[in-house]
């Protein structure tokens, strides 16, 4: 293709450059005035499923040829920068940077949030709890091992809601310093990331001792200070330490995703699209797990999960957490969670909120 061929496409192409940029400044001057309603009436300004909402309409009107996942990721940022400028957002999460709860909380809220590591789940309970926050972003299950633990404990004494969830789908690459496989002397990860690999170091690196760390990219870290050293960790975290691939996706199932909860002092908006997440202290008594679960039944109600944890002020007795689809304001969730109060010494609604799509 001659020069003079290319002139004309490129002029096209800065034109509608400019055209995009007036638009998107145009938008900017009406979500300025949207934030400014949202505090006269005391409404929070992330609304979750709003957001949902306006992805879904877009993929639903792309006719190509930009990919769905471009639109995606493009109006992600967007309304990033859009709610950064009705107020600016921050955000904490499990770090510390380059861990994959750091990697959910960007796919949630974009570059423009102001995005806080914390050491400990914990932590970041404790951002949100004492308003230095205003979301936090912690893991709570993967699809091969199951729950966190420490994220359900939390809620036990906690009053912050679940305000959304995020679906990861979770890669790990084997990282060092050289990317020959003939160095690697140890492996350091996250004990999940090295149980969710385990078939493949077994096959790969059987005589090689495991370390385990206290998150994937400390991992990453401490393989970029030890050329003896490979960690289990993320492409991100590669770029990040300067560490080369050694090799990419060892996970043993390649169906791997982690669920991540947004939580924050309010409960959100109703979507349509909604899941409920409850936690009961049932009695002890016969048939009580049976019992518990007919006011949900007779309402055809989904159940999504079902999870218990020992209380750990009380030796062999357990709390339950439950995750349901609807919206707490919908007249049979709400009814059914009333009926629940008959089988249980408490139950808690820990919120209701979008359901990852």
């Amino acid at each position: 293709m001659s020069t003079n061929q290319l002139k004309p496409l490129r002029e096209q192409i800065d034109a509608i450059d400019d055209r995009v940029l007036e638009l998107l400044n145009e938008r900017a001057r009406i979500v300025i005035e949207v934030g400014r309603l949202k505090q006269g009436d005391g409404k929070p300004f992330y609304v979750p499923s709003r957001e949902q909402q306006i992805h879904a309409r877009l993929l639903a009107l792309n006719s190509g040829p930009f990919p769905d996942e471009g639109v995606r990721r493009v109006f992600r940022e967007i309304i990033s920068a859009s709610l950064n400028l009705e107020q600016p957002m921050k955000v904490a999460f499990l770090g510390p940077q380059a861990t994959f709860t750091h990697q959910a909380t960007m796919q949630q809220f974009g570059f423009s949030a102001q995005l806080v590591p914390q050491k400990s789940i914990g932590a970041v309970f404790e951002e949100v709890q004492r308003g230095r926050a205003d979301y936090g972003v912690v893991p709570v299950e993967n699809s091969t091992e199951g729950a966190v633990s420490h994220t359900l404990d939390m809620f036990v004494d906690s009053d912050l809601k679940i305000n959304a969830e995020i679906l990861l789908e979770i890669n790990h690459d084997l990282l060092s310093s050289s990317g020959r496989l003939e160095d690697v002397r140890k492996v350091i990860s996250h004990p999940q990331a090295l149980a969710q690999c385990r078939h493949w170091l077994e096959e790969n690196l059987p005589d090689v001792p495991l370390v385990d760390v206290g998150s994937t990219a400390l991992a990453a870290q401490m393989a970029a200070e030890d050329p003896t050293a490979a960690a289990i960790s993320s492409e991100l975290a590669a770029t990040l330490y300067d560490l080369q691939v050694v090799k990419k996706k060892i996970e043993d199932n390649t169906n791997n995703y982690t669920r991540f909860l947004v939580v924050g002092a309010r409960n959100p908006e109703k979507s349509g699209f909604d899941k409920t997440s409850l936690m009961f202290r049932i009695n002890d008594e016969p048939g009580i797990l049976h019992r518990m679960l007919v006011p949900f039944s007779q309402r055809n109600i989904n159940l999504a999960k079902i999870e218990s944890r020992p209380l750990k002020k009380k030796a062999w007795e357990y709390i339950f957490f439950l995750d349901l689809e609807g919206h707490i304001d919908e007249e049979n969730v709400r009814g059914a969670v009333e009926d629940l109060h008959q089988f249980c010494q408490f139950v808690k609604v820990l919120g209701s909120y979008p359901r990852a799509r």
